[in-house]
């Protein structure tokens, strides 16, 4: 399966290999496997969203903030890390280099946009910045930004 491309089918079969090591994760497993009552329906809108984000195909309808909203409790930035390192590993094995690369970009600023929606607070200074890994390694790392004030 390596080398998959930006298609609609790529993208579905980087979504069903990664959701499955979701399933399986012992941080992320027990608050999606909480969430989500329906698997296959669940993958389908999924990939559906991949496809619009990366393929502007307009295929996803939902909202996604309104549906992380409904599972506030359960979510921590530590879990948007360990998605993220996932998501790099996953589209790492499976997808060419440049594929794999829009992903976590992609990735990388839907996640931080999330989590400034879920746990920003006016007034308070976000530490929630995400930046390429240092040369030699792939994916995204959490960078502490009130470090840098």
């Amino acid at each position: 399966m390596a080398g998959l491309e930006l298609t609609d089918e790529g993208l579905e079969a980087l979504v069903n290999a990664f959701y499955a090591r979701v399933r399986q994760d012992s941080e992320l497993g027990p608050v999606f496997n909480d969430a989500v009552d329906d698997w296959p329906a669940h993958l389908e809108k999924l990939s559906a969203f991949w496809s619009s984000v990366m393929r502007t195909t307009g295929r996803y309808k939902g909202q996604p903030l309104p549906a992380h909203m409904k599972h506030k409790s359960n979510i921590t930035p530590a879990l948007f890390e360990r998605w993220l390192a996932l998501w790099g590993e996953t589209s790492d094995a499976l997808m060419t280099p440049e594929a794999a690369a829009a992903v976590q970009t992609k990735a990388a600023r839907i996640a931080e946009s999330l989590q400034l929606a879920l746990f920003f607070r006016l007034g308070e200074r976000p530490n929630i910045r995400l930046e390429r890994r240092s040369s030699g390694e792939r994916g995204f790392q959490s960078v502490d930004a009130c470090r840098e004030l």
